[in-house]
């Protein structure tokens, strides 16, 4: 039997154990339509009788020695690298991603448990300083029961980054990911923690629909939600949580600028800009969205970027060495086909691709943009490229900024002028002399305005802060003398 075999949750969903659920769901390659499996789907009610179980169970993780959580986290990220060829596989074959994108999602997720085995050890608070005699501190403390919702697109890694901390933490877990990825974003984690000797109870899988992503957020039990994906849904869930009164970390959209400067080697920003659009068919939150050039380049980098783009060959990364594996689903195909053509239509010009290839979509070059075209003011989440230029650093600021998305932006040139100019973006992140798409798992990582709730992923400030709650905490030698 390997790692994971279906015999062990083909039709089940996992919840203090694999169970078996009389609703189940295929699990669909995206590049042939072929059925890989069945998951069962969880309801409303078993999320109901999740949260209560995991609001038992973590007590007794909680006061679980530091020690221990620590070897859990380790051993989880030793299974990553042990299981590596085999998560890569449903990575290609469920996601669509092509292998380079498979294999480093998978050591991002073997990086991220062995970042977060060491959270147990920091420190968990504070000593501070009181008038009266006594001793006052401001200790951190679980935040309880964490609920995360998770996307198609990095399933693995943008899962288990909350997943992980909020384990290391001493707080228990109900996962939902997205239906269209419930193996390789959630069956592969539920299975190396069960491996790695999470006690039963803690970490519940929950695959389904928005339905059950709501009973996740409205469980009483759950008191942070981490949630990942569009903006629409995260405003949901955070007007949702607010009225609850929980709190919601929401990673959101991102329609992210890529500024090439005057002077810059324009083959080397050519290929920065090539990797930073088309990536995983563009469908990254960090995506280069939008490429502002100076005009002294652009149309040199346009070229660049075009021959780069057709050279980039469109297929099924499970059988062919591909650079762009399909889109998710016909829906977000059809989607991204929409944009573009809409765009042209309005007066875009393509300098690459504009086609639908099978499953997938020709690594796409636009030109003659304005900036009320949908392909430069939405965030396309496909492999399109729009290109337009600017004349002074000031324009350039401008334009990046202008956008209701403020996640990452990439700068290329001259290192001096680069660091004005970010001085003056509205963004999460910033990376000079690189593209946009960047996480390691000690960075933080978050957005801006209609990005996101800012940093709560990544190194440990952002996860102490995202997944405990602070408890003042005061002693004195003897009972306190009252005017009463």
């Amino acid at each position: 039997m390997t790692f994971l075999d279906s015999a062990v949750w083909g039709g089940k969903f996992c919840s203090d154990g694999w169970r078996h659920s009389p609703a189940r769901q295929p699990v669909t390659e995206p590049a042939t339509g072929d059925r890989l499996g069945t998951v069962g789907v969880a309801t409303a009610e078993d999320v109901d009788r999740a949260a209560a179980r995991a609001a038992e169970t973590q007590r007794a993780w909680a006061a679980t020695s530091p020690q221990r959580r620590a070897a859990v986290l380790r051993r989880a990220g030793e299974l990553f690298t042990e299981h590596a060829a085999e998560i890569e596989d449903w990575l290609v074959r469920e996601a669509g991603s092509v292998r380079s994108k498979a294999g480093f999602e998978t050591g991002l997720a073997t990086g991220e448990c062995f970042e977060c085995a060491a959270l147990p050890a920091h420190p968990q608070g504070e000593v501070l300083t009181s008038e009266d005699a006594r001793w006052s501190l401001a200790r951190r403390r679980p935040a309880g029961v964490v609920g995360v919702i998770a996307p198609f697109n990095f399933p693995l890694v943008l899962g288990l980054r909350s997943v992980a901390p909020a384990l290391a933490l001493g707080n228990a877990v109900l996962l939902k990911p997205d239906p269209r990825t419930a193996v390789s974003g959630g069956v592969v984690i539920a299975r190396i923690f069960e491996e790695a000797g999470l006690p039963a109870g803690v970490l519940h899988l929950l695959p389904g629909d928005g339905a059950v992503g709501r009973a996740v957020v409205e469980a009483p039990e759950v008191r942070v939600v981490s949630f990942t994906g569009s903006t629409p849904v995260g405003r949901a869930i955070g007007e949702r949580a607010g009225r609850l009164l929980k709190r919601a970390h929401l990673e959101l959209g991102g329609n992210n600028a890529l500024v090439v400067l005057p002077g810059a080697d324009v083959a080397r920003a050519a290929s920065a800009g090539a990797f930073g659009s088309y990536l995983h068919q563009g469908q990254i939150c960090m995506t280069t969205g939008r490429h502002i050039v100076h005009e002294s380049l652009v149309d040199e980098y346009t070229a660049a970027l075009a021959a780069k783009a057709d050279a980039l060959r469109v297929g099924d990364p499970a059988r062919e060495d591909v650079a762009l594996g399909p889109l998710i689903d016909r829906g977000q195909l059809e989607r991204v086909h929409g944009i573009v053509t809409d765009s042209v239509a309005a007066g875009a010009k393509l300098a690459a691709g504009g086609e639908i290839d099978g499953a997938g979509y020709r690594a796409t070059v636009l030109t003659g943009l304005t900036t009320d075209m949908p392909a430069w003011r939405e965030e396309i989440f496909g492999p399109v490229a729009p290109v337009v230029s600017f004349s002074t650093t000031e324009e350039a600021a401008r334009i990046v900024n202008d956008c209701e998305y403020g996640l990452s932006v990439g700068i290329l040139g001259d290192v001096g002028t680069a660091m004005r100019l970010a001085d003056r973006i509205d963004s999460g992140k910033v990376h000079i002399n690189e593209q946009t798409v960047s996480d390691e798992p000690n960075a933080p990582f978050g957005g801006v305005k209609a990005s996101g709730t800012g940093s709560r992923f990544g190194g440990p400030a952002a996860n102490v802060e995202a997944f405990t709650e602070t408890q003042w905490l005061t002693v004195r030698p003897d009972i306190a003398d009252y005017p009463f």
